[in-house]
């Protein structure tokens, strides 16, 4: 059997480790699911948008700000279902319930992501 974790209770070599397995989840995150790969591509051609419209430092706080909000949201609730699917794998109505609440929390950020890209772009478009 694999080997028993132990939880490194030293401040600095723990928070290198905590960083370590975050950076590694981003990967997987990003390399392995397809809404991510998708949310990376828009804030991609997002970011690309701002530079060719030289937005303000403001725009690109709040741009950058949803960008974070939906792939963080998106994550967890990649969490959600993987945990959802491996304790209960076949189809449950509760577990159903509780993926669409989650599913529910992306869709949220990801309206609100919208609403910024349009109270920023719009006038860069427009003149």
């Amino acid at each position: 059997m694999g080997e028993k974790f132990q939880k490194d209770e030293a401040f600095f070599s723990g928070r290198l480790k905590s960083l370590k397995f975050a950076v590694l989840g981003a990967y997987k995150l990003a390399t392995t699911e397809h809404s991510i790969m998708s949310q990376l591509s828009i804030a991609a051609v997002v970011t690309a948008l701002g530079f060719y419209f030289s937005i303000t430092k403001t725009e690109w706080l709040i741009q950058i700000l949803v960008i974070g909000l939906v792939l963080s949201i998106e994550g967890l609730n990649t969490a959600v279902e993987k945990i959802a699917d491996f304790i209960h794998p076949e189809f449950h109505e509760r577990i159903g319930f509780i993926k669409d609440i989650a599913a529910g929390a992306v869709f949220f950020a990801a309206m609100t992501a919208i609403a910024v890209f349009f109270i920023i772009y719009i006038p860069y478009f427009i003149s």
